[in-house]
């Protein structure tokens, strides 16, 4: 389509006019649509889209878009379409009542015939401009998508491979789907939520997603309905979950289906949750994978984000600081030794209040002007931060982004540590530099539940003495470009060494969701009141 000359008549403008109008309503369709963060585009299999566009327009018009740039945007990107809340297709790009009266027949048909065809697949593209807008006097369909919209393709990942990859995990859900039906997974889903067994709290996420679309599809009669919803699953899914069988909750499920005793299910899942065994490599690296490794490592320029340093205090996103120290008062006086006595903190002689993480961050924590925690004399769930050591490396773990950095990941030992490892005192109370989440619970906790929800109290002085070796990470912290090396990851963490031991920051103790508590903390409030409290449990 060209803009009209001087030699153009009324109805070359007019048309010329429609058309435009007729991009304009395409891309505020597309622009209104896709507005949602998240929302999952996919190809509709309506075929040869261009021919039913041009059997639909005005026969006056057909000649003016016999256009090659504009049949290859809408046999690529017509089709384009979203799941709605009822499981029906809706079409991204074509709206009969929007656009000129010339068109609406042609969209109206574009629109019919997407979504009544089954879902072909995810769309996924790299490309930051969809079509071609112009050649030379021409302008032609084309639209730019919003960025969250582009893939961001990766030297061992292309965007093809990518919605490849979503074709086998919509098998692999639908045969998990079928082999584990609804009421199968609600039990499983609830003996999840009773923390009765080890380390649940890494398989009720998915036990939730799961459940959440069993109940789904069968509140929906129409079959096209609940396959559209499959596939909206598939593509929403966090990395891991549609692969039911392969997952600990794929276990738990084979096992009450198989009508094994309540103390023989909880056995054999606690086995298999154990830190030792859960998501790790049990033989050591074959020479094939090494190789593969290094292949990919290399691609991915991730040779430097290996490296690892302990955490500083700059390096995380607090939820707490404690106040900054005032300073000290030089004038002196007659009465100065009375100011200095009202100023002395006042401990008030009750017992500590019981209460949970939950309340204790909501209403005690904003106002609370410094902390301390009572080291148990026990091991327990110490642990440090590690960061990268070169901070403009690539991203490998999960919740680092080019855009949003954030390359910390955290360690901890099996069956917990001693205090004294941790340069810790039993018996004392140790102030609390800053109160945090784990790394991947910072900015969007929702990303990543499979990861657990830990809150984490680092302490004044807190570091690894004993520290000799490891790489302050698990492979299941990486980016799935990295799953298929995970053996060859898994023996270089084990013998790498993190940097920075004696200059560490950001060690303390962690409080899991999920599980029962028993710790003591002192908190001083505005006016020098403080008061002891005791925290049991997340919420």
């Amino acid at each position: 389509m060209s803009a009209p000359t001087a030699a153009t008549t009324a109805s070359d403008i007019q048309r010329e006019e429609d058309g435009r109008r007729l991009l304009a309503a395409m891309r505020a369709r597309f622009e209104a649509v896709t507005a949602a963060d998240g929302v999952p585009l996919f190809v509709s299999g309506a075929g040869e889209l261009w021919a039913t566009f041009l059997a639909a327009v005005p026969e006056h018009l057909r000649q003016w878009h016999d256009c090659a740039a504009c049949r290859r945007f809408v046999d690529r990107h017509g089709g384009l379409v979203r799941v709605g809340e009822d499981g029906e297709l809706v079409s991204v790009l074509w709206d009969p009542q929007a656009v000129p009266e010339p068109y609406a027949a042609a969209v109206k048909a574009l629109a019919d015939a997407v979504t009544r065809a089954p879902i072909d697949g995810v769309f996924l593209s790299s490309r930051p401009q969809w079509g071609q807008p112009r050649t030379g006097d021409w302008w032609h369909l084309s639209l730019e998508p919003a960025a969250a919209l582009v893939y961001r393709a990766s030297p061992v990942r292309t965007a093809s491979q990518a919605a490849a990859e979503r074709r086998v995990d919509r098998d692999t859900l639908l045969r998990g789907l079928a082999e584990f039906p609804l009421e199968l997974v609600r039990h499983a889903h609830a003996l999840l939520t009773t923390d009765k067994l080890y380390r649940s709290e890494a398989c009720i996420s998915v036990a939730a997603w799961l459940l959440a679309l069993h109940e789904r599809l069968a509140a929906t009669a129409n079959q096209r309905a609940r396959d559209n919803l499959v596939w909206q699953a598939v593509a929403g899914a966090p990395a891991g979950f549609v692969r039911v069988r392969s997952t600990m909750i794929g276990t738990l499920l084979e096992d009450l289906a198989a009508g094994l005793s309540f103390d023989a299910v909880k056995s054999r899942f606690d086995a298999k949750m154990h830190p030792l065994a859960y998501q790790r490599p049990t033989a050591p690296p074959s020479a094939g994978n090494i190789a593969r490794a290094e292949e990919i490592v290399a691609k991915l320029g991730a040779a430097g984000s290996l490296e690892r340093r302990f955490a500083r205090l700059g390096d995380i996103v607090p939820l707490w600081l404690p106040a900054p120290e005032k300073p000290a008062r030089e004038e002196r006086g007659v009465f100065s030794h009375l100011r200095e006595r009202a100023s002395k903190p006042t401990w008030h002689d009750v017992p500590p209040t019981v209460m949970t993480w939950d309340k204790f961050s909501r209403t005690v924590l904003p106002t609370a002007e410094g902390l301390e925690f009572l080291v148990p004399d026990r091991a327990d769930s110490y642990l440090g931060l590690v960061t990268a050591k070169n901070p403009d490396a690539p991203p490998i773990v999960q919740w680092d982004r080019e855009d949003a950095r954030n390359p910390v990941t955290w360690y901890l030992y099996v069956n917990g540590s001693a205090p004294a490892r941790w340069n810790l005192k039993p018996g004392q109370f140790h102030p609390v530099t800053a109160v945090t989440y784990q790394p991947s619970m910072w900015g969007d906790a929702a990303k990543f539940p499979h990861h657990g929800q830990k809150v984490i109290f680092l302490l004044k002085g807190a570091r690894d003495l004993e520290y000799s070796g490891g790489a302050g990470f698990f492979p299941s912290f990486l980016k799935s470009e990295y799953h298929e090396i995970r053996s060859t990851l898994e023996a270089y963490a084990k013998s790498a060494v993190v940097d920075g031991k004696d200059d560490a920051e950001a060690c303390g103790i962690c409080l899991q969701k999920g599980t029962t508590w028993d710790y003591t903390f002192r908190v001083a409030g505005k006016g020098g009141v403080r008061l002891v409290y005791k925290l049991d449990r997340w919420d």
